[in-house]
């Protein structure tokens, strides 16, 4: 499955006429693997975060694409426990376990609140 960063990079390719081979050299990595990055099959590289908008030139706007498509396409999200309170690890963890599980209405009420920053 295409993901969002998968479009960002197959796009930058094209833009830049490159072939998947060339883009693939320029980041250190074979054609395969840059392909399953597009295809949502790999991860990619975290030195990519900071190698692929200076090799490409990004200016600001497609910077800030590229960031967005990472997030958008990251499988997993990570935080750390370290130097907070219990009773916020305990609200971290019970998060993590029942989030699969949320409804969306709850989804939207969690977001909403998130969003108002009312925390």
């Amino acid at each position: 499955m295409l993901t969002e960063l998968g479009k960002f990079l197959r796009k930058l390719r094209i833009d830049a006429n490159l072939y998947l081979k060339d883009m693939a050299e320029s980041l250190g990595v074979t054609s395969a693997f840059l392909s399953a990055v597009e295809n949502g099959n790999r991860k990619m590289p975290e030195s990519w975060k900071e190698c692929l908008p200076k090799k490409f030139n990004l200016n600001d706007d497609a910077r800030n694409d590229f960031f967005d498509a990472v997030e958008k396409s990251s499988k997993e999200v990570s935080i750390s426990l370290e130097d907070v309170s219990e009773k916020n690890r305990d609200l971290a963890i019970s998060f993590a376990r029942t989030f699969p599980n949320l409804d969306e209405q709850t989804v939207d009420r969690i977001q909403r609140l998130l969003n108002k920053g009312k925390i």
